[in-house]
């Protein structure tokens, strides 16, 4: 029976067949009634199956949003359904993030979609409202770039989410202001729009309706949130905020900030949490209007500055009860406000703050004492005793924070700064206050609290590195400070002399390297291009060797501390001169040698690449709650790290100067130095213009006195010319009178002597053309005949060389043939006496050597017979000479005729043989000879 029922029955319906059956019901039907059913049916999957309703009944639900908005059951569901799609089942197999992208576009593809969404903000029902503004957040969260502009472009889209923070009902309240917070932060346009839609108002009254900072909850702190999105980097809004006088509300909830810090009964430890929370928000929000270098930097730091927000934030900044985080912040947004306005920082020193208290020490504090009896002290005295005098831990964000005020107080402004600098010299000298003096800190050596607190000395360093930094007034001001008394017979030592002694100390000893790390951030920034300040440094010499051996000799592990020290030769390097203590001429071998190129660099170079410089912009400066016991990773100065990375190239290749080269330049691009030598040499060449400048100065003025006096000489030559001008004219006018006359009768008298004189030239032009023309004819026939005479001398003188040349080719062949025949002969005599004479090497090599001799007479008689040659020109001398030369070479052959018979006789005498054909030829060449 149960088998037969069991055949009969339909077959089972899958999920996914219900869901498409449903999906088709609602968009096929007709009545309102079928619709909800179907989406009643769809949102019981829409959990588990949300890709297969997404896929099939998607584009129905939207639709129905705008079909069913006045049935509020049929819309609760629909919106239900739609953020159960969002937000499926994690055990959902069909769960993915890909789902809510796909929703999210088919939502923002159509802007329609969106308005129906913001529409639904208009009905009063609670259900309609919190479930429209959470399924835009969704949307927002998938596609925020999409979203924005679709409520950006949508009809009163900024308007009625705005006007949602005005709703009673906590729960909607609350997803608009969430919803606004994330619509906001990167959108200076929707900021725009919700700030001129009365938000900072609204914002502001929701704060206070949720007990303001000091007992609000998290809906204080998504309000900060949301003012935060609205004035992060929007100038337009903070000028907004101002003229609708936001300022004065900020300083509302300060005050209560303040005055529930100085209630007697304080705040439950229950709610302490959410109201640091509600503060430290508070305060980071007014930093938004400091950005440093922004636009309206100025004008925000003003209205604070009069509106008394600086005061307030003071107050916070030491209020015992705070937590330190909060004061870190004040104290932060105090330097903020401060920082680069001259009138703002003028004042602040102006300010009392309440004294911290200080278990560590006793000091009588001076102050006034208010009417609640809390003892105030001058705000400057308080920020040192805070940086300086505490030494917990857990306080050094607020001591950090506290050391950026006191900097922000002399940034940018000279005679504060020279000031601040004055009044620690002072109060070093007079020995008076030392605990918060910083050079007192630096110089005393014998502190106990540096092993125990090293951010002392380091905190101490920084600040003295931002008084002189680029301020060579400074530099020069504090190089004047010095240590021991002379008429007591101590040593004297300069500042830089005893803080460069206890930084080498620290080292030796072993103390916390933050402590050195310190002072030689300092003594960097004090010697760059300072080389007075290197002068002073090097006058104690034992401080070069003491740097080059920490270089040298560290280990590998240890790089911050000797990179420094590398950092500070060469800065010493290359700015000394050759009038230093020690010279850059005996600096330089000294590092070259000890030190050496290649670890100088190594040492600058593995400093670059540590991640406390590298990645310093990005390192948390601060003491994390992660640190339970220890010390903070807070080695650098900003500003000290800027430096450094702004001069790692110059530093690097400064060992590579020539010594011979001082004050490095820029030239097109290039660096360069000078010579100290050529600086010398200008210098003298200075000298002698200005000598020859002041000479020239004083012959102008002599030279001005005489054109003084020959000026008043000319007046007076002058006046008496005018006189004797018009005397002049008087008688030229008398004279005038019988000008006419006399000058007819000199006209005639004119005429008449130029007739007679031109008849008496005709005259003599025509005797003169007679004597000139028989000149000529004599001059012509003298010239033939010189002409016919220099001809046959020339032809004599022609007969004459050729006579001569023929003469001496003769004489010059006669006299070579000669040569080569006496040189044959004596060189066949030569090579029978080298075979015939082994055991007369000696001899034969004497012999040899003379005819070499001979050899060079005979080209000497060659030469003298080429110069003979030459001189053929001369008739009379060119005779003589070849009778010379050939005199001369029967003397040279008769000598070597003479010195053969010599050597024939010593041969004989040695015991040697001469052939009788040697004989015949010594008498054959002695016959010719004289036949000769």
């Amino acid at each position: 029976m149960f088998r037969i029922l069991e055949s009969q029955a339909p077959a089972k319906q899958t999920a996914t067949d219900t869901i498409s059956i449903l999906s088709s019901r609602l968009q096929s039907a007709t009545l309102l009634e079928d619709r909800r059913a179907a989406i009643l049916g769809l949102r019981s999957f829409a959990k588990v199956y949300p890709a297969s309703v997404a896929s099939g009944a998607l584009r129905g639900l939207i639709s129905s949003l705008s079909h069913d908005a006045d049935d509020v059951d049929t819309l609760k569901v629909v919106l239900e359904t739609l953020l159960m799609l969002f937000n499926p089942h994690e055990a959902s197999p069909e769960a993915s993030e890909d789902i809510a992208l796909w929703l999210a576009d088919e939502f923002t593809q159509r802007q329609d979609n969106i308005t129906v969404l913001l529409d639904l903000l208009e009905t009063p029902d609670f259900y309609s409202r919190l479930y429209s503004l959470q399924l835009i957040s969704a949307i927002s969260s998938a596609r925020p770039e999409r979203t924005q502009e679709c409520i950006y472009t949508a009809p009163l889209g900024i308007s009625r989410l705005v006007a949602v923070l005005d709703d009673k009902r906590e729960a909607v309240r609350s997803e608009g202001l969430l919803l606004l917070t994330s619509l906001t932060p990167s959108s200076p346009e929707l900021q725009k729009l919700v700030a001129f839609e009365n938000g900072f108002d609204r914002i502001f009254a929701l704060i206070d309706a949720e007990g303001s900072l000091t007992h609000g909850g998290i809906v204080v702190q998504d309000c900060l949130s949301l003012l935060a999105n609205l004035l992060r980097l929007n100038v337009s809004n903070q000028s907004f905020f101002r003229e609708t006088g936001g300022v004065a509300k900020l300083v509302k909830l300060l005050g209560e900030v303040v005055k529930e810090q100085q209630a007697q009964d304080g705040l439950a430890e229950w709610a302490k949490p959410q109201h640091d929370k509600n503060v430290w928000g508070f305060v980071a929000l007014l930093r938004l209007f400091l950005v440093r270098g922004g636009f309206g930097t100025q004008a925000n730091q003003l209205a604070f500055w009069q509106s008394g927000v600086l005061q307030q934030v003071l107050l916070l900044a030491f209020s015992p009860a705070l937590d330190i985080t909060i004061r870190a912040e004040a104290l932060t947004t105090c330097a903020d406000i401060v920082r680069g306005n001259a009138g703002i920082q003028e004042g602040f020193a102006q300010l009392e703050v309440p004294s911290l208290p200080i278990d560590r020490i006793t000091r009588q504090v001076n102050g006034s004492t208010p009417l609640n009896g809390t003892h105030t002290v001058n705000v400057i005295h308080g920020l040192l005793d805070l940086v300086l005098v505490s030494t917990s831990t857990h306080e050094f964000n607020a001591r950090l924070a506290a050391s950026e005020c006191i900097k922000a107080y002399f940034y940018g402004h000279t005679p504060i700064r020279m000031h601040f600098l004055h009044r620690a010299i002072e109060g070093h000298i007079s020995g008076g206050d030392e605990v918060v003096n910083i050079l007192t800190t630096l110089i005393d050596s014998s502190d106990p609290k540096q092993s125990n607190d090293p951010y002392r000395s380091w905190m101490a360093a920084v600040l003295l590195f931002h008084l002189i930094y680029e301020d060579a007034e400074a530099k020069s001001l504090a190089v004047s400070v010095t240590e021991g008394d002379a008429e007591n017979g101590e040593e004297v030592i300069t500042c830089i002399q005893a803080i460069a002694g206890n930084m080498i100390d620290g080292v030796q000893k072993g103390i916390d390297e933050r402590v050195s790390v310190g002072y030689l951030m300092l003594l960097c920034g004090w010697l760059f291009d300072d080389p007075d300040a290197v002068n002073d440094f090097l006058g104690e010499g034992s401080s070069i060797q003491s740097l080059v051996q920490i270089v040298a000799q560290s280990n590998m592990d240890k790089i911050l501390v000797p990179g420094l020290c590398a950092m500070l030769l060469g800065i010493i390097y290359e700015f000394s001169t050759k009038d230093s203590p020690i010279p850059r001429m005996v600096l330089q071998p000294i590092l070259a040698s000890r030190l050496g190129r290649d670890k100088y660099v190594d040492r600058l170079t593995r400093l670059r690449e540590h991640h406390l410089v590298r990645d310093f912009e990005v390192l948390p400066q601060s003491y994390g709650a992660h640190l339970e016991r220890g010390l903070p990773d807070v080695y650098f100065d900003r500003t000290f790290i800027d430096f450094f990375k702004d001069n790692f190239s110059r530093l690097i290749r400064a060992i590579d100067r020539d010594p011979g080269m001082e004050v490095p330049v820029i030239a097109n691009g290039i660096q360069k130095g000078i010579s100290r030598e050529l600086v010398d040499s200008l210098r003298a060449q200075l000298e002698d213009k200005n000598q020859t400048l002041q000479k020239a100065e004083s012959d102008l003025l002599t030279l001005e006195r005489k054109l003084g006096q020959e000026q008043s000489e000319h007046r007076k030559t002058k006046e008496s010319s005018s006189v004797e001008l018009g005397r002049i004219k008087s008688i030229n006018e008398g004279l005038q009178k019988h000008h006419e006359d006399d000058l007819h009768r000199l006209e005639v008298q004119t005429r008449v002597t130029m007739e007679n004189q031109q008849k008496q030239f005709e005259s003599d032009v025509r005797s003169l053309q007679g004597q000139l023309e028989s000149s000529r004819r004599e001059a012509e026939e003298s010239a033939a005949k010189i002409r016919d005479r220099h001809d046959a001398e020339v032809h004599d003188l022609k007969d004459t060389v050729r006579r001569i040349e023929s003469e001496l080719d003769k004489a010059n062949k006669d006299h070579m043939q000669d040569l080569q025949t006496a040189h044959e002969e004596y060189s066949t005599k030569l090579e029978n006496l080298q075979s015939r004479l082994d055991r007369a090497e000696e001899k034969a090599a004497e012999a040899e050597a003379r005819a070499k001799r001979a050899a060079e007479e005979v080209k000497d008689t060659k030469d003298r017979a080429s110069k003979a040659e030459a001189d053929l020109m001369e008739r009379e001398q060119s005779g003589k000479a070849v009778q010379t030369e050939l005199d001369d070479l029967l003397m040279v052959l008769g000598d070597l005729e003479e010195k053969r018979a010599q050597d024939k006789k010593r041969l004989k005498a040695l015991g040697e043989q001469t052939s009788d054909v040697e004989d015949e030829d010594d008498a054959d060449s002695n016959e010719e000879g004289k036949e000769e």
